[in-house]
């Protein structure tokens, strides 16, 4: 298994921290199950779910660009 080192927002990780302790998991393993998710989808999905993310944070991103 390979470890990745991604930058996040602290108010993403805050969020991921709220939604993995929901399902009682940790953030690590919330994460590789949403991954593994994403991953499983066909292509067309992956793109319609990148879209929608990217649209829904483009403020956040645009002010993390700054």
């Amino acid at each position: 298994m390979t470890t990745l080192s991604i930058p996040i927002s602290d108010d993403t990780l805050l969020r991921l921290k709220e939604l993995a302790a929901e399902l009682n998991l940790s953030v690590e393993e919330y994460i590789s199950r949403m991954t593994d998710h994403v991953a499983r989808q066909p292509a067309g999905d992956f793109d319609e779910i990148a879209t929608r993310i990217l649209a829904k944070n483009r403020e956040l991103y645009r002010r993390l660009a700054q």
